[in-house]
């Protein structure tokens, strides 16, 4: 019975360094609501990155720390909402969607949404997922991926408003790209967690360079190398997926 009893006590605890990282995630996330509002699109994408970054560490340090708290994972998935669905949705919205009207607003809320179903069911099933693999894409990844693509276009001198051979209007591309980032996070594809690397390891000297590779190219063009890296996590849930079908229907011919 004592040992319940702290073991509820612990989970209703609040502890202080953790929670300072979620609260710093969901600052970012307002701020880049903020940003929109104000125009400045290249501030709210970045805003969204720094989120991302604050929203990796809070539950690392958690278990460094030995501070993991039920309190501080319901604190950490509303803030999530905020920075990796509400953000991105409202941001995307004001950059591109808002000329588009009713069909505009409705792609936002679609995404919104969708993230919010993510996190719903990603606290639901995290003791019963595999590890290695996420179910859907994560609502981070969804979130960076919005971002880098306003990042690209603005860094590339294109705004929500183009248009592009006398007909293709970019809100229109940028409705299609928020749809695809929020249905693909509500189905059921598998995508690569990483949960299982592990960086003790001991690894080719090769690494080093491709490493310093890797660093040059975003140093050179950091937000086309986030854009593509992110597109190329994107599909890589549904390569795995049309995979693991195909070689479901050849075992089955083959029987």
């Amino acid at each position: 019975m004592v040992k319940n009893d702290k073991s509820l006590k612990k989970q209703s605890e609040f502890y202080l360094l953790p929670n300072l990282f979620t609260t710093a995630a969901l600052f970012f996330g307002f701020f880049s609501i903020l940003n929109a509002m104000n125009g400045k699109f290249e501030f709210a994408a970045l805003a969204i990155f720094l989120a991302l970054v604050m929203d990796g560490l809070d539950g690392r340090i958690a278990r460094l720390t030995n501070t993991e708290s039920k309190f501080g994972a319901e604190y950490d998935s509303l803030s999530d909402m905020v920075s990796f669905g509400v953000a991105p949705a409202l941001v995307m919205y004001v950059w591109a969607l808002k000329p588009l009207g009713k069909i505009g607003w409705i792609g936002a809320f679609i995404y919104c949404a969708c993230a919010a179903f993510r996190l719903a069911r990603f606290n639901t099933k995290l003791d019963m997922s595999e590890k290695k693999y996420f179910f859907g894409l994560p609502s981070p990844a969804a979130a960076a991926l919005i971002a880098a693509f306003i990042w690209v276009c603005i860094d590339n001198g294109i705004s929500g408003n183009d248009t592009f051979f006398n007909f293709f209007q970019m809100q229109w591309f940028a409705w299609i790209m928020i749809l695809i980032a929020a249905l693909s996070m509500v189905t059921d594809i598998k995508y690569y967690s990483g949960k299982d690397l592990n960086l003790r390891n001991s690894v080719p000297s090769v690494s080093i360079l491709l490493i310093v590779l890797a660093f040059s190219l975003l140093s050179h063009s950091p937000a086309e190398i986030i854009f593509i890296i992110l597109l190329g996590y994107l599909l890589s849930g549904y390569a795995n997926f049309f995979k693991e079908n195909f070689n479901g229907k050849q075992n089955i011919k083959k029987k």
